[in-house]
């Protein structure tokens, strides 16, 4: 099924955008993964851009909902819930000191532990609203978007084709 996926246009979108909006893997992972499938790097990064956009309202609204349901489910889930608590509060003074730009350059730079799952997840852990976190992991988001694309394929390439 995925072969036959990989081998349309409209199947090569879908992909892109499904892996993009995976945790940990994002668009760091969907735009090379749809390149080297043969979608032009000018499709993969927006589509790439929206995947990754598509779970932050989502995490943002409701996750400390889904935190409480898990906690009560079960304690191995609880240690999980606690580990995501961590990251959060690991990387909360970075986002507090700069407020909008600390949250948008922590999704920002392309390194595991930081992108829109976790940008969210702090967002939603420091209570800010949906309308001041959204805007700026969508700055953060274009920003690994475009640092992706420049490591992968250098400036010459995107530029000249």
């Amino acid at each position: 099924m995925f072969k036959f996926l990989w081998s349309t246009l409209w199947g090569q979108i879908i992909m892109t955008l499904f892996i993009s909006m995976v945790p940990v893997i994002e668009l760091r992972g969907a735009i090379p993964t749809a390149t080297g499938a043969g979608l032009s790097p000018w499709i993969a990064i927006p589509v790439a851009i929206i995947g990754n956009l598509i779970p932050v309202p989502f995490i943002i609204l409701f996750i400390k909902k889904i935190f409480a349901w898990m906690r009560k489910t079960s304690p191995k889930l609880n240690k999980v819930v606690d580990k995501m608590e961590a990251k959060a509060d690991k990387n909360k003074a970075k986002v507090l000191k700069y407020a909008f730009w600390g949250l948008a350059l922590f999704v920002a730079i392309p390194l595991p532990g930081t992108g829109a799952w976790t940008g969210a997840l702090v967002a939603a852990m420091l209570d800010m609203p949906l309308k001041k976190a959204f805007p700026s992991i969508v700055v953060g988001v274009v920003g690994a978007g475009i640092i992706i694309a420049f490591v992968s394929y250098g400036a010459a390439s995107l530029i000249f084709g």
